[in-house]
């Protein structure tokens, strides 16, 4: 089970996000200020960290600079504004994502989703997903079909495939999906990614993902998924 440590003063704000991992399957620990953030972190190590700016002990800023230093554990900064220069002192101080407030429970979990899949020493429980007649093994980063026929994925392909198998129901914009998956700042050319569900969907026909209209895209789910332990996810390096 994927831990994580909410540092955030707002009560009734942190805890309905805490209440919502738990139902996501996540171990969510609270701290209302820095210094018990501090503390419950050097105690217990989550795999994953919402950080407050606006704290009533310290700056959200000083507490990204001190995990930091002892650690690269997934940091998204949370703040009720969206602002840029708050955004690029926080990414500029380690931080690996930034969420205003009012974002929806569901963003949020896709981007804790993909900050912990791409962390390196951090694990993402692993899984055996079955979707159709086609079986799913990230740790081997290998689809099969019902025959045992290995389905020949590039890796943007199977990076794709992960990244919409832990975001069901999720609709996710195009400029996130190439943000998450390519890696890169900006919008991709919408025909990029485009292509590559196109060919996703050529080998793996019962991957259910609709197209949203002027949005993106969105994954419907699976069938099953199994528990195959704990193994890392991260995309490779491109």
């Amino acid at each position: 089970m994927a831990s994580v440590l909410v540092i955030e003063d707002e009560l009734v704000f942190a805890t309905a996000i805490v209440r919502f991992l738990e139902t996501e399957g996540y171990e969510v620990s609270l701290a209302l200020n820095a210094e018990e953030g501090l503390q419950q972190f050097a105690e217990q190590p989550p795999d994953a960290i919402l950080l407050d700016l606006r704290l009533p002990d310290s700056d959200g800023f000083n507490v990204c600079r001190e995990i930091r230093i002892q650690s690269d554990v997934p940091i998204i900064i949370l703040s009720a504004r969206d602002d840029e220069m708050d955004k690029v002192i926080g990414l500029e101080l380690g931080a690996d994502d930034y969420a205003t407030k009012d974002m929806s429970h569901r963003e949020l979990l896709a981007r804790i989703r993909a900050v912990t899949r791409r962390s390196g020493p951090n694990e993402v429980t692993g899984h055996l997903a079955e979707v159709g007649k086609h079986t799913v093994n990230r740790a081997a980063r290998s689809v099969t079909d019902d025959e045992g026929a290995t389905v020949d994925l590039t890796q943007i392909e199977f990076d794709l495939l992960l990244y919409f198998l832990d975001q069901p129901g999720v609709a996710l914009r195009r400029e996130q999906i190439f943000n998450d998956v390519w890696h890169q700042e900006g919008l991709g050319s919408s025909r990029t990614i485009d292509a590559h569900v196109v060919s996703l969907r050529s080998k793996i026909p019962d991957l259910n993902v609709s197209a949203i209209r002027g949005v993106g895209y969105r994954f419907e789910g699976t069938d099953l998924t199994r528990s195959a332990g704990r193994q890392s996810t991260r995309p490779s390096t491109r």
